[in-house]
């Protein structure tokens, strides 16, 4: 939360988001933030969205129709611009009697009409990208807006025509997250217990039921005995996965959901799992180092470009799906974990990849619309490389 005073003139914005916990973790982040300085936000989002866990109670969500504009067939594309237009013109209805300063989308679909109905209000738009890929929503958008906050200096598919808006804030996480920051990594000595957490993402995933049992019975003895894990599994993996465990005498807690998730990471010497950029945003936070396994089905394969940075730093090693086996997971974590001092530099490169202030600076970017002029938060035209405006063909600008 922020230190600073509430505001003389408190404003309203709305924050506009698809459905998925990628989407609305940064938006409730800012939305926390801007309550805390004494503004009044709303959220646009879909079905999904309003019934998702994690919303603050203050914040109002309005469900609005939005078509997805994607595949060949025409018909479909039809009934997708025909339910973005009608989101666009319930979004106008909200706008006039809400009288926002300016909206905020956080990619995905569902903000795809709030953020066309503000640009035909005329009222002041940012957008924000999580991912280290411009996604479609925010390709669509990203001539239409005032400013596009990244979360990750290198960011592909944004057309360096864009690059002058630019600004690198960082991706909000949870509060309970940040609060581990300055927190010491556990201690983990030659003889003592190496914790490991394994999830998957929301929903599981099953190539890590399949490999990461057999890939940590393949550690050296000296290792393997202090093994400690913690998995995530889908329910329809979880008795496998635990006779796997069994067999290879590797204590193991394993469970389709934990609500204590921020308490399993403080604990946490090592991360195995994808690389999606909440999960990226939160390991980074903390200061965890990880194995990553990009989801190889993820648009624009944007996954394998969350994990660029960490593992350029030192902080996580990537393995691309088609070649996570057991023997090279068991390869790669005693890379990582040979000893105390190498997984306590791991830890120290995740941490330093870290943007703790990244609610608080993208705040300060919004604030910027309907009072001051634009404030150059952390401007990035000029460190984004320039590599990071290739990739731009078939962009829809």
């Amino acid at each position: 939360m922020s230190a600073q005073t509430t505001p003389a003139i408190s404003r309203h914005y709305v924050l506009a988001a698809g459905g998925t916990g990628g989407h609305l973790i940064p938006a409730f982040a800012l939305a926390e933030e801007l309550h805390a300085r004494g503004h009044h936000v709303a959220l646009i989002t879909d079905e999904r969205g309003a019934a998702i866990p994690g919303k603050p109670d203050f914040l109002t969500a309005h469900v609005l129709p939005a078509g997805r504009l994607q595949g060949r067939n025409p018909l479909g594309w039809v009934k997708g611009l025909r339910a973005i237009w009608a989101g666009r013109a319930m979004a106008l209805r909200l706008f006039e009697s809400f009288q926002p300063s300016a909206v905020i989308g956080f990619g995905g679909y569902p903000a795809l009409p709030a953020l066309l109905a503000a640009t035909s209000a005329g009222i002041p738009s940012v957008i924000h990208e999580q991912n280290a890929v411009l996604g479609r929503v925010n390709r669509l958008l990203a001539g239409k807006v005032q400013a596009i906050a990244v979360a990750y200096p290198q960011v592909d598919r944004l057309a360096e025509k864009y690059l002058d808006k630019a600004h690198l804030v960082g991706n909000p996480v949870r509060p309970e997250v940040l609060e581990l920051r300055e927190q010491p990594f556990p201690p983990f000595a030659e003889d003592g217990l190496l914790r490991v957490l394994v999830t998957g993402g929301s929903q599981g995933a099953r190539v890590l039921s399949e490999v990461v049992p057999d890939g940590l019975a393949m550690l050296p003895t000296a290792l393997r005995t202090r093994l400690q894990v913690t998995q995530q599994c889908r329910a329809e993996d979880i008795d496998a996965v635990r006779e796997r465990y069994r067999g290879h005498d590797i204590p193991a807690e394993l469970g389709t959901y934990f609500e204590d998730m921020a308490a399993r990471l403080a604990d946490a010497h090592l991360f195995i799992g994808r690389a999606g950029a909440s999960t990226i945003a939160e390991l980074t936070a903390v200061g965890r180092p990880a194995i990553l396994v990009p989801l190889p089905i993820a648009t624009d394969d944007h996954q394998a470009a969350n994990a660029r940075a960490m593992v350029a730093a030192g902080g996580a090693r990537a393995i691309r799906q088609d070649r996570f086996t057991t023997v090279e997971l068991a390869k790669q974590i005693q890379a990582i974990a040979k000893s105390p001092e190498a997984l306590g530099n791991a830890a120290h490169a995740a941490w330093n990849c870290g943007f703790p202030h990244a609610a608080r600076d993208l705040a300060d970017l919004v604030e910027s619309f309907g009072g001051a002029p634009l404030m150059d938060v952390i401007h990035v035209a000029r460190g984004v490389s320039a590599q990071t405006a290739q990739q731009t063909s078939g962009q829809v600008a």
